[in-house]
């Protein structure tokens, strides 16, 4: 059964209130801005979903709509392929679809896996808790940590996600808090204890911090500095000469 994004696990009256009360930049935005909202969408499955977010990975939105409809169009539906269908398509079929060497074998994987029941089903995966559904689609070929954050937030609508790579939260945070470098993932995570059990609408917060900033603040955000370790000075031994 397809469940609609809007039926949140979580009552957003009470996480607003939570975040206020325990951050006091964060409630100036919160009342500074549109109220947290996730766009109206149909929560797919994992399958379908990471099959998507393959096809968009590091390609423009429309590069990857065009590619994403010819993958499609190989199904005998018009919907996405099968697991099944995926692992009957043949490489140089997905290949003339546009699919680099790289996606078409994360397809073949995640096809592969969620016949073996590692990815599960919709009805499955929202029984399943957070990192356990993290370790069982990083194990997929190609997806990463972020991937499955941003399914987990849009398309489970999970209340309690901070995704501590993603450059927009990274920058909203730096925004928010006055901040002129970018945090380090730790720095991130540590900070984002306070935010808990609703680390998903505060993420969400700072992809608007970071939105409504502009171009002409971001450039103005460092990169968190790194400390590099001196280097240990090594003693040459010069060979004496033979006479």
């Amino acid at each position: 059964m397809m469940l609609p994004i809007t039926s949140l696990s979580f009552d957003l009256a009470e996480a607003m209130q939570h975040l206020a009360a325990k951050d006091d930049r964060l409630a100036e935005l919160i009342q500074s801005t549109q109220r947290f909202q996730l766009d109206e969408v149909l929560a797919e499955s994992p399958y379908e979903a990471l099959l998507e977010a393959i096809a968009y990975q590091s390609i423009s939105g429309k590069a990857a709509a065009t590619i994403f409809g010819r993958i499609k169009a190989l199904s005998s539906t018009g919907r996405a392929p099968t697991p099944q269908e995926m692992l009957k398509l043949r490489k140089q079929a997905l290949r003339k679809a546009g699919l680099s060497g790289a996606k078409v074998l994360a397809m073949k994987d995640l096809a592969k896996k969620t016949i073996e029941g590692v990815v599960p089903t919709l009805e499955d995966a929202q029984k399943l808790s957070d990192e356990e559904l993290v370790k069982r689609l990083t194990s997929v070929r190609g997806i990463g940590a972020w991937t499955v954050e941003m399914f987990l937030i849009f398309r489970l609508g999970r209340p309690d996600v901070l995704p501590i790579h993603d450059l927009g939260v990274q920058k909203g945070w730096s925004i928010t808090y006055g901040k002129k470098h970018k945090p380090k993932p730790k720095e991130l995570l540590a900070f984002g204890e306070r935010w808990r059990p609703y680390r998903t609408v505060a993420s969400w917060y700072m992809w608007r911090a970071c939105h409504r900033a502009g171009n002409a603040a971001l450039r103005k955000i460092r990169p968190a500095k790194v400390r590099r370790r001196p280097r240990k000075k090594v003693k040459s031994k010069r060979r004496k000469a033979k006479v």
